[in-house]
């Protein structure tokens, strides 16, 4: 047999090896066609269309704050950590250097102990001093995102702490794998009127959706950080919350997609509407909420107020001693609970997942509960076993609309390894 000598260009030839394509950037996604409210009409593509020029690289609170401003397509990458408390030369802030007109905790807590002022809402120049020194925080910690962006994390390590970051007025917008940490208030107000008991309130959500549409949030992580509720103070017999929500879709925001996030640890977590007043949301608040994981919450996950909001496909962890209920059914609320799973602990009721706010309804089917993270899955009817245990306050099962961007529905039996595979680094 004769052998076959190539000549030495073919052989090179044959030897070519063909580059390795890269990755694609995440920047550059888009939400995929039937994933939830915010892929109605043209959809969500957030910057996925900017320009080489408006494609920015941030670690910087100065930066970041320049570069997610304005309404052309833009693509913000963040890396590192970007801490919201931090002058433009770099130099770290503290609650004590947005202080001013002769403010401190100390004399707050003195001048009004309701054994000293009484059960009356604090006025005069100490409460205006508290007032003065929450809007020298605000201007320092909040920071609005323009139309058209997408804000991503590089890596498993982006974060942004301290910021309290406003999708305000504004449409088209993606936010993907960043950890949102510990947007905490410096100066909480004392409302002795809250809850009997009185409270202590704080603004700030770490996100805030406002009279915004087309919005995509994506593989985040929402915590407390070095800052967990469960170490905070009690003053005047109430503990001194310095947090407010992680995630609040308010003001007739419209077309939400909320996916594969880790919400983790917090007493109120997720508000959808305001205030049962605000009649403009009618028609509005239409939001999809699929594939998080709802981590020992205490409360909110969601609570709704008039909008039409599919929740389906989530991992909820019921634990705690701060647990009150995950499904809040509020005013006019079109609730459309589908194929959960309830991993619920401590001995908490089933009767306890959903709590009436004042709705009248609530569809929910395939959703199931597991024991103590183990054993096998339960299915059961929510409704059922809390209007058992709320008689005078039972809700319906009418349904008023019906789910279609659900591409992504899966059995409920799926969802159980589904907190593996959520939050930030996890793209």
């Amino acid at each position: 047999m004769r052998r076959l000598v190539l000549p030495l260009s073919a052989a090179v030839v044959l030897a070519t090896v063909t580059p390795v394509q890269a990755a694609p950037d995440p920047g550059r996604q888009v939400l995929p066609d039937g994933d939830g409210w915010a892929s109605v009409g043209a959809g969500t593509t957030g910057g996925a269309q900017a320009s080489p020029e408006n494609v920015f690289h941030v670690s910087t609170m100065a930066e970041f704050r320049e570069a997610v401003r304005g309404d052309e397509p833009k693509i913000v990458h963040v890396e590192g950590t970007i801490d919201a408390n931090t002058a433009a030369d770099g130099t770290p802030l503290s609650c004590e250097d947005y202080a001013v007109d002769g403010y401190t905790l100390e004399d707050y807590l003195a001048a009004y102990d309701p054994d000293v002022w009484g059960w009356e809402d604090p006025t005069g120049p100490l409460e205006e001093a508290r007032e003065a020194s929450s809007a020298v925080q605000a201007r320092q910690i909040r920071v609005n995102v323009g139309s058209n962006t997408t804000v991503v994390g590089v890596g498993e390590d982006a974060e942004i702490t301290g910021m309290n970051l406003r999708v305000n007025n504004v449409t088209n917008v993606i936010l993907r794998n960043l950890t949102f940490s510990d947007t905490h208030d410096c100066f909480p107000g004392w409302d002795p009127g809250d809850g009997g008991q009185g409270n202590w309130n704080s603004e700030y959500d770490h996100l805030e959706v406002s009279g915004s549409t087309h919005v995509w949030i994506d593989h985040n992580t929402f915590d407390d950080g070095d800052n967990p509720g469960s170490e905070l103070p009690e003053y005047f017999g109430r503990k001194y919350e310095v947090h407010d929500g992680l995630l609040d879709i308010v003001r007739e925001s419209d077309l939400v997609t909320v996916s594969y996030n880790h919400f983790d640890g917090r007493d109120k977590a997720l508000l959808l509407g305001n205030s049962d007043g605000r009649t403009t949301d009618r028609g509005r608040l239409r939001v999809t909420y699929h594939h998080n994981h709802f981590d020992t919450l205490g409360q909110r996950a969601p609570r709704v107020r008039y909008g039409q909001v599919h929740v389906y496909n989530n991992y909820y962890t019921v634990a705690g001693d701060l647990y009150e209920y995950s499904l809040g059914v509020g005013i006019e609320s079109h609730l459309y609970a589908e194929n959960n799973l309830f991993d619920v602990r401590d001995g908490i009721a089933t009767a306890r997942i959903i709590e009436n706010w004042g709705g009248t309804d609530i569809v929910e089917f395939g959703n199931a509960v597991m024991r103590d993270g183990r054993g096998r899955l339960e299915m059961v009817d929510l409704v059922r076993a809390h209007n058992a245990a709320n008689p005078g306050r039972e809700l319906g099962t009418r349904q008023t609309w019906t789910p279609q961007y659900d591409a992504k529905v899966q059995p409920v039996h799926a969802v159980r390894a589904l907190p593996r595979r959520v939050g930030a680094g996890r793209l």
